[in-house]
C-alpha cells in the first residue's frame, strides 16, 4: 500500500501543468467528456503498461526526434481544426464523431506523453520495483496520472459553460498552437542537432506555415458564418 501511495503521489505531481494536462483543457472545445475520459483512460493505461513492462524499450526503438515531430504536428493540426468550428457540420457528422472521437483522443494523448516525464517516472519505477511489483506501479502510474488530468478536464469544462462563447477555441488555439511550435523546434534539435543552424530557420517556417493556413481556415470561417 506505501508502494502503491508514493508512485501515485509521483505520478500525479509530476502530471500538474504538465503539457497533456493543458491539452486536454484544449481538447474539452472540440470532444464530448465522456470521449474524452475513454480516450485518456485507454491511452494512459497503455502507456504505462508499456513502461513498466517493457522499461525503456519504447524510447530505444522508436527515435525521440520522430516522437517529437508527430506530437508538434498533431499539436498544429488541433489548432487549425479549431478555428473551423462544428456547428455546419454537426449534423452531417454527429454518428462518425461518436465513433471515432475516443481514437482521436487516444492518439493525440499517446504521441503526446510518449517519452514524457511521466512516462520516464513510470519506467524508473518499474526499474527499481522489478516485474514482481509491475501490476501495482502501473495501476498507481495510471491512476495518479488519470487524477491529474482529470482536474485539467474539469477546468477545461468549468471554463465551456462558463465563459463567453469562443473563449474555450481561442484559449485551445493558443495552448495547442505553442505546444506544437515548440514540440516541432525540439523534434527538429533532436533530429538535426542542437546547435545546428538550420533548426530555427525550420521552425520559422513551419510557423509561417501554419500561420497562413490558419488565416485561410479563419477567413472561411468567417464568410459561412455571414
Amino acid at each position: 500500500m506505501l508502494l502503491f501511495m508514493k508512485v501515485l503521489f509521483t505520478q500525479f505531481i509530476a502530471e500538474m501543468g504538465d503539457k497533456t494536462q493543458l491539452m486536454l483543457v484544449a481538447m474539452t472545445s472540440k470532444f464530448k467528456l465522456k470521449d474524452i475520459l475513454m480516450g485518456t483512460g485507454v491511452a494512459i493505461l497503455v502507456l504505462n503498461g508499456l513502461a513498466v513492462l517493457a522499461g525503456g524499450l519504447i524510447s530505444t526503438v522508436i527515435p525521440t526526434w520522430l516522437i517529437r515531430l508527430i506530437a508538434g504536428a498533431a499539436f498544429l493540426f488541433f489548432a487549425a481544426t479549431t478555428l473551423k468550428g462544428d456547428d455546419d457540420e454537426e449534423e452531417n457528422v454527429k454518428d462518425r464523431k461518436i465513433k471515432f472521437a475516443p481514437l482521436s483522443v487516444f492518439c493525440t494523448f499517446f504521441v503526446a506523453e510518449l517519452g514524457d516525464k511521466t512516462q520516464l517516472t513510470a519506467i524508473t519505477f518499474g526499474a527499481n520495483e522489478g516485474l514482481s511489483s509491475a501490476v501495482v506501479v502501473w495501476l498507481a502510474c495510471s491512476l495518479g496520472l488519470f487524477a491529474a488530468d482529470v482536474i485539467g478536464l474539469l477546468i477545461g469544462y468549468l471554463l465551456k459553460s462558463k465563459a463567453p462563447e469562443g473563449i474555450l477555441n481561442t484559449v485551445a488555439f493558443f495552448i495547442f498552437s505553442i505546444f506544437g511550435i515548440i514540440t516541432l523546434r525540439q523534434g527538429f534539435g533532436l533530429l538535426l542537432g542542437a546547435g545546428s543552424s538550420m533548426v530555427l530557420p525550420l521552425t520559422v517556417v513551419v510557423t509561417v506555415v501554419f500561420v497562413v493556413v490558419c488565416l485561410v481556415l479563419y477567413r472561411k470561417g468567417k464568410k459561412k458564418a455571414a
